[in-house]
Order: structure tokens, then sequence, then C-alpha cells
């Protein structure tokens, strides 16, 4: 394992998040200062409880994922597709590191900016409503297991794009939809019985259940379902990966 490698692409990836600290950081914060104020003023005052929690801490769990999974795709897919853009990546590939070494570079990073901006979105959460983690264990197993998935998927997107619209198009027009209908801001247990089977369609609805049931205790389906879907979903991004590096998608052309 060549660990200078590594830390060469994680601590370069980790810089571009301090010149880049508004986009970053801040608009994050002020984005999930306003679901606070909208949500929480204007529904939380016509939904006082669901399932025994008051509802600005009931969508905490949502916001965070939707944060997380949202910037761990982006910058994992921004990661690599912009060494692609300006042709820099076949430095990388003709260097003397392997797949897992520049994985473990570009996903780390994009894991651990995803971490920091969920951690930053609970402190502030923290100031507009009571928040107890019942089981900070589990709620760390989802939070990790869930940065780290999302990033490889991230990477995968940016090997796969072929331009900025495609770059942007999982990320911001996929993803919001269904973190949106994925239990965010409601229990599925509130929607008819048609409209509650389809939402166990849903991928993301499992994410945000699982987390949720790591602070309340309540999930609209089984936390280790939850678990399962996302094991399954990491297995299958690294067995992506592990084709596109054996084949070159995408890299070698």
């Amino acid at each position: 394992m060549n660990i200078e490698a590594v830390k060469s692409i994680y601590f370069f990836e980790m810089a571009r998040t301090r010149r880049t600290l508004l986009q970053s950081v801040v608009s994050p914060v002020i984005s999930t200062s306003l679901y606070f104020i909208v949500f929480g003023a204007a529904i939380g005052a016509r939904i006082q409880e669901i399932d025994g929690v008051s509802y600005g801490a009931f969508i905490t769990p949502g916001l965070m994922m939707l944060t997380l999974l949202t910037q761990c795709i982006g910058n994992g897919s921004f990661g690599i597709y912009f060494p692609k853009f300006t042709g820099t990546i076949y430095e990388v590939l003709s260097s003397p590191i392997s797949m897992v070494e520049i994985v473990l570079g570009y996903v780390g990073a994009a894991a651990t900016k995803g971490l920091m901006i969920g951690t930053i979105i609970l402190a502030t959460a923290s100031l507009f409503v009571d928040l107890s983690i019942a089981h900070p264990f589990v709620m760390l197993f989802f939070f990790v297991l869930t940065a780290i998935t999302f990033s490889l998927f991230g990477f995968i997107i940016g090997i796969w794009a072929k331009d900025f619209e495609q770059l942007n198009l999982i990320p911001m027009l996929v993803v919001p939809p269904l973190v949106f209908l994925g239990g965010s801001f409601y229990s599925i247990d509130m929607l008819p019985p048609f409209w509650r089977a389809v939402s166990h369609f849903n991928p993301v609805l499992y994410l945000i259940s699982g987390f949720r049931w790591s602070f309340f205790e309540i999930s609209d389906v089984n936390p280790v379902a939850s678990a399962v879907i996302i094991l399954v979903f990491l297995a299958l991004c690294m067995s992506v990966l592990t084709w596109i590096f054996r084949t070159g998608y995408k890299l070698r052309n």
C-alpha cells in the first residue's frame, strides 16, 4: 500500500474544501436553517408530533441524509471528473498507484467532507430543536457507511459523465426528489395505502428510516433491512468500480 500516494490525493482534495469554504460549509448551514424555519414553523405548527417525536426533531435525520447524499455524490463525482476534464487523470493512472489507492484517496476525501457537513448540520439542527440519539453507535454506522457508499457512487458518476450536465444530473435532479419522497418530512404511514406501497420501492426510504431509528427508535421499515440495503449497494458500487478499472472504461480513451 502506497500510503504517501493516498495521502497526496486525499489532502489535495481536502484543500479544495478550504478554497471553497463559502460554498462547501456556509451554504448547507443556511439551507438547513431555512428548512427549519419554513418546515418547522409552517408545517410544524400544524403537525405537532409524529410517533411521539416533535416535528422539528423528526425531520432532522432526513435533512442530514439529504445533505449527506448530495455532498458525498457531488464531491465524489467532481473529484475524479475534474482531472478527467483537464487531462491530469493520466498522470495519476500512469503513476505507480493501484486502483485501491486511487479510490481510497478520492473517495476518502469525499466521504470526509460529507461527514463534516453532516456533523455541522446536526449541530445547526440542535440550535432549533431538542435532539437525543438513542443509539449513537448505530447512528455512526449508518452515517459513515452511507457517506462511503455514496461517495463511491459519486466517483462512478464522475467517471461516467462526459460533461458538466451529466455530472450534475443525478445529484441535482434525481437525489433530492428521492429524499423528499423517502419520508424525510413525514412518515409513510401518513400516506394512502397505494403510495405507501410505492414508497417501499424508493431506496432512500431505507436510508432515512434506519438513520431515524438510531435517533428516536421509530422507523418506517426494519432497521436491519436498511443496513442490508446500504451494504448491498456498497457491494454493487465496488463491483462496478472494479470493472471500470479493469476495463479502463471512460479512462483510457
